[in-house]
């Protein structure tokens, strides 16, 4: 019964960190800028950083089952 909300906070935080970094190398690979006013290195090492920490935060609460 208490696995049901850590399988769900864990697919909600995987699913956003993968999205999360393919939608980042998606845009770094075209020579996009990830985040508008803000420079590329930057937005794209924040926005790396956060979905590789949402990957890790969904693959925690997965193994909490």
């Amino acid at each position: 019964m208490e696995s049901g909300p850590a399988v769900f906070a864990g697919m909600v935080f995987a699913l956003f960190g993968a999205g999360l970094l393919v939608w980042t190398v998606t845009r770094v690979r075209h020579g996009r800028p990830v985040a508008l006013g803000v420079r590329p290195v930057a937005s794209a090492t924040v926005a790396s950083v956060v979905a590789v920490t949402a990957l890790a935060v969904g693959a925690w609460c997965l193994t909490r089952m």
